[in-house]
């Protein structure tokens, strides 16, 4: 008696993606398993689902991560790597996945939305220096007095106890001081203004510059999982704000 020969499983190409692991909430390794988890993670994931791939996560130290890129050691980085001039000379990018929001924060008795030039004119405000937020403020709010920080903590601090009008950072670092016990003096008085506009760091997944065909599924997944709801779902999670 003949027997049908059973068809083997098909294999599904994997994907080799470097991630960091020690920058949360978006990627960290779990202490308790030993494994890489957070924002990044859970997306990457996801997106793999809906490129019905399989992915294979590969720690490695944030030094000569684009390098391994390169040499082939694996396939893509998904770990915090803002989009910049200089690193599109060397490899290129998906489209965005995350942004950071700048915003200004002020105390509970500033009205919300006045956190345009005029409004903030002779007010002090103040940001972290040598910063992409310092040299806005100075190219844009030259009637503003503009105080420098180290830290955005320390800045924090100095609204908190009224030495400041303002505070102007990424959303991100600034949402950490209002959830704080501290923080309960202040609020999000507004984003940067549309006009005049602020560039906004983006992060994107990086690739070899000839994977043209693998950065476009990339893509395609991201475009999706942002449609439909999913990308959402999970930045909630990890961030009470949009980071689209």
């Amino acid at each position: 008696m003949a027997f049908a020969q059973e068809t083997p499983p098909v294999q599904k190409p994997v994907i080799r993606v470097a991630v960091e692991g020690a920058y949360p909430p978006f990627n960290q390794i779990d202490p308790a398993t030993n494994e890489l988890q957070g924002f990044e993670v859970d997306l990457l994931k996801r997106l793999c689902e809906v490129m019905e791939t399989s992915c294979e996560l590969v720690q490695h130290e944030w030094d000569g991560i684009i390098k391994g890129l390169i040499n082939r050691e694996y396939d893509a980085i998904m770990s915090s790597l803002e989009i910049t001039e200089r690193r599109q000379k060397r490899i290129v990018f998906s489209d965005p996945y995350y942004r950071i929001p700048a915003v200004f924060i002020g105390s509970k008795e500033t009205k919300l939305g006045e956190v345009t030039p005029q409004a903030l004119a002779g007010k002090k405000i103040g940001t972290i220096e040598r910063s992409d937020h310092e040299t806005y403020l100075r190219t844009f709010y030259p009637n503003s007095e503009i105080a420098l920080y180290a830290k955005a903590d320390e800045a924090s601090l100095d609204l908190l106890v009224g030495r400041l009008d303002a505070v102007f950072g990424d959303e991100l670092l600034l949402s950490k001081f209002l959830k704080s016990r501290e923080g309960e003096c202040c609020h999000v008085l507004g984003d940067a203004p549309a006009d005049p506009a602020y560039r906004r760091e983006v992060y994107g997944i990086g690739l070899r510059k000839e994977d043209e065909a693998l950065r476009e599924r990339f893509n395609r997944a991201i475009a999706q999982v942002k449609a439909d709801g999913t990308y959402d779902q999970i930045r909630a999670k990890y961030f009470s704000f949009d980071i689209k």
